[in-house]
């Protein structure tokens, strides 16, 4: 994946010197031993390090000041393993700007109750230590992830998983660029925003190119570098004859590898994580990148159509979180409905820019008109996407906050469909229908998404807990009158909360 770090989760362990140095050193030893177990495990996606066992409040501050300055460290994992009185956590806590997961567990899995005695009691405290703590978090309003359980449970480490993706995906946001060719949609209200604010909040950069400096890449790209990636079309993908060497419109397919290789130069010498672009801003483009730009989500870039650079910036932080795991993730639009008696499906596909990662079965590469925009006909990949779990989630500007807006979803099989030749995917709602697609207008989430089959809702919502936004989620326990009742209380929540941590 392009421009991808593997950072480090930092493992600290809570103490004090009431205990003395024998038993510090013993809980020294402990801590670094679940460390280790966690840094071994296959569920967690990032490398836990021991970083230290702090009794003091300087020793906190000061490591708490080493996070921020890390640029290798993406976050911490806090457990008490005995009492660690929570004042002096104070400082430090209110100075670290990486996210944290609180731990509570227990180095001790079975209690040794034929010989349990007032040491043992004193050495194994998380029960209160980490209750300590957690007030502590609670008064200073501190957002975090809470994981209970012995450090062993294989259900912990999904749950801390879970966490370090959404870590390393803000990891990736801190300081990321994201590059709009060109403007927005004209008059298109869901895909502006406030890219200060964005900034401010959210850590990365959007920031526009007029379409002709992509031009002049794309002229750029030599003739030699088209005939092999054209060759490598061929090898990977049910490439449509026409388009093949020889066919009679085998040029559509060079000007498609152009524009691919004239992308990923762009993109990687401005150190971008991904891009938006719009059929209404191509002027010196022959026709709206199809293929290449599927090929660049399906590398790692985020992609928002009609220059939506809130989903551009979404898809990329998921396709972080998706890294290792099986089914894809890709830009989304939720297209058309299926209104049967029988049941009620969404069809979603977008014009040409659907990401191959979530394909059921080996590509076409075909090419047909676009009916809109009014360029050259594009050369696109058309497939059906996987059946299973899946999910839709939405970044919307509301003006004083972001929203992240996310809908469980089942796919299903795609029916056949010879007129559509576009990547598509169908799927249906949970709770239901009507229920979901009155909650996410009530939300006001956007058309255009991140599609997933491998992120979770409970990933996106350590995400937004991270940065520190709302979450909205639509699922099997949705009720309309649940749902704007939450809406109402979070309006008036998130106007005050800035203000109610002194």
């Amino acid at each position: 994946m392009k421009l991808l770090a593997s950072p480090e989760i930092w493992f600290v362990c809570g103490s004090q010197h009431l205990y003395g140095p024998g038993p510090l050193k013993q809980v020294a030893a402990n801590a670094k031993h679940v460390a280790d177990s966690l840094a071994a495990s296959k569920q967690l996606p990032l490398k836990t390090v021991f970083k230290a066992l702090l009794t003091t409040p300087d020793e906190i501050t000061n490591v708490m000041l080493e996070a921020n300055n890390d640029a290798n460290c993406a976050g911490l994992v806090l457990w008490m393993h005995t009492f660690s009185p929570s004042k002096m956590w104070i400082r430090g806590l209110n100075v670290l700007k990486k996210p944290f997961l609180h731990l509570h567990t227990q180095f001790n899995r079975d209690l040794p109750w034929g010989t349990i005695d007032m040491d043992f009691m004193n050495l194994n405290q998380a029960a209160h230590g980490d209750r300590e703590a957690g007030f502590i978090h609670t008064r200073m309003r501190l957002g975090r992830k809470v994981v209970v359980g012995h450090w062993s449970d294989p259900e912990v480490h999904e749950r801390i998983g879970a966490w370090q993706r959404a870590a390393r995906a803000w990891h990736d946001w801190q300081g990321a660029k994201f590059v709009r060719f060109g403007d927005n949609m004209r008059q298109v209200a869901v895909t502006e925003g406030d890219k200060v604010s964005a900034e401010m909040k959210l850590g990365f950069a959007v920031n526009t190119h007029g379409v002709g400096d992509l031009v002049e890449v794309v002229k750029a790209v030599k003739e030699s570098d088209i005939s092999a990636l054209c060759a490598d079309y061929e090898k990977q993908y049910a490439v449509a004859p026409v388009l093949k060497k020889g066919g009679k419109r085998h040029d559509e397919l060079r000007y498609s590898a152009r524009l691919d290789l004239a992308l990923a130069k762009f993109l990687a010498d401005g150190g971008y994580k991904g891009f938006t672009d719009t059929f209404e801003d191509l002027h010196g483009l022959r026709q709206l990148p199809g293929m290449a730009t599927q090929r660049q989500m399906a590398a790692g870039y985020g992609f928002g159509g009609e220059g939506d650079w809130k989903t551009a910036a979404l898809v990329r932080a998921m396709k972080v979180m998706n890294v290792g795991l099986p089914g894809g993730t890709s830009f989304m639009e939720d297209y058309t409905y299926h209104l049967s008696p029988k049941g009620h499906q969404v069809l979603g596909a977008h014009m040409l820019e659907i990401c191959p990662t979530i394909a059921a079965s080996k590509p076409k590469v075909e090419i047909h008109p676009l009916g809109i925009g009014g360029k050259e006909d594009p050369v696109r990949f058309v497939f059906d996407a996987a059946t299973g779990d899946a999910l839709n989630a939405s970044l919307i500007d509301l003006g004083n906050r972001f929203r992240l807006l996310v809908n469980e979803v089942k796919a299903v099989k795609v029916p056949a469909m010879p007129k559509l030749p576009v990547a598509r995917a169908v799927w249906e709602c949970k709770p239901d229908f009507k229920t979901a697609c009155a909650a996410w207008i009530y939300a006001g989430g956007a058309h255009h998404t991140g599609y997933s089959y491998s992120v979770t809702t409970e990933m996106l919502e350590d995400f937004a807990t991270i940065a520190g936004i709302e979450t909205v989620v639509i699922n099997d326990d949705t009720t309309l009158p649940a749902l704007k009742q939450d809406l109402r209380n979070n309006e008036v929540y998130y106007h005050l909360a800035q203000g109610i941590r002194a």
